[in-house]
């Protein structure tokens, strides 16, 4: 059997959940504590971060290196363009969300008002609110990519489409995202939520966290 570890509301791990599904292959997931820092999971990733996906004897970690992976040994569905100018507008993206994304948005608005509290440290409410300004711009962004484009990196859903959904549906299960913002990224968000690969993402619930009721609606 296959193995994910992760954490329920981590972006990286969720884009992984993501690839895994749309590609139909099976994965035991198993919830991490990884800032315990526990020793039998420090051996499988000495960098102690989720996602870490086992296969057979084979351990992966870091998100983007696993969806690669994922993306040579399972092609189908492609989740990667195959001229060189779209390959490298998804993976643009796809670090638009995991680097510029997570240090404006997520950092600021979902670590600090669940991670923190699971680890028993305060949030530094300066830092939500840079996060509430931000994911703003953030959203404002995709909107204009969508104006001129079915997905966010062209005409079909890619790993970019996975990398925001993953940020974005782990921001909506503390209501921090604004849907009525934008109608484009609304209409993008309702068509990537109501796929197959996202049922389990809409079934998550984080003990004494619960889920706004909005949350697993397919038609918000």
């Amino acid at each position: 059997m296959n193995r994910l570890y992760h954490f329920p509301l981590s972006p990286a791990c969720r884009k992984v959940r993501l690839s895994l599904a749309e590609k139909k292959i099976e994965v035991e997931l198993i919830e991490e504590r990884y800032w315990e820092r526990a020793a039998e999971f420090m051996r499988r990733n000495p960098a102690g971060k989720v996602p870490v996906l086992q296969m057979g004897r084979r351990i992966m970690a870091e998100s983007g290196a696993i969806c690669e992976y994922l993306e040579e040994t399972a092609p189908e569905p492609p989740l990667m363009p195959k001229r060189a100018e779209a390959r490298y507008e998804v993976r643009r993206l796809v670090g638009w969300f995991d680097d510029k994304f997570f240090n404006e948005v997520t950092k600021n608005l979902l670590y600090e008002r669940i991670h923190k509290k699971i680890m028993g440290l305060a949030p530094e409410s300066r830092n939500v609110k840079q996060g509430a300004r931000a994911i703003k711009y953030h959203l404002d962004y995709m909107g204009s990519l969508l104006d001129h484009r079915r997905w966010l990196a062209g005409d079909v859903m890619t790993l970019a489409d996975f990398a925001a959904a993953a940020h974005l549906s782990a921001l909506d299960y503390v209501s921090d995202v604004d849907w009525n913002r934008n109608a484009n990224v609304r209409d993008w968000y309702a068509k990537i939520k109501s796929r197959p690969a996202f049922r389990s993402l809409l079934a998550d619930n984080l003990p004494g966290f619960p889920p706004p009721a909005h949350y697993a609606d397919l038609d918000f």
